[in-house]
């Protein structure tokens, strides 16, 4: 599939292939996931000072927080996902 990127706010963009999941940022023990990235060095603040919405999981570990909402971002990658033309097609 080709590597298609997915807006999640304020012009920031991130690889769909890449996202593992897409979360809303109201329990306890994402707020723990937060803070262990943010440790790490692998928290990506997307959210431009705005209230986090979404928090974004990448298959490299990376959190990234969005200010928009999680639905919203699901939507946009299934839009990404129905556009999509495999490379091995003609």
């Amino acid at each position: 599939m080709i590597n298609a990127l997915v807006n999640i706010g304020f012009g920031n963009y991130v690889n769909s292939n890449r996202v593992i999941t897409i979360l809303t940022p109201d329990s306890a023990p994402l707020k723990r996931i937060k803070e262990e990235a943010k440790a790490n060095k692998k928290l990506i603040d997307a959210t431009h000072g705005r209230r986090t919405r979404a928090i974004i999981i990448t298959d490299s570990d990376h959190v990234i927080l969005s200010s928009i909402q999680s639905e919203t971002i699901a939507n946009r990658f299934s839009i990404t996902t129905e556009t999509n033309i495999p490379l091995n097609e003609k």
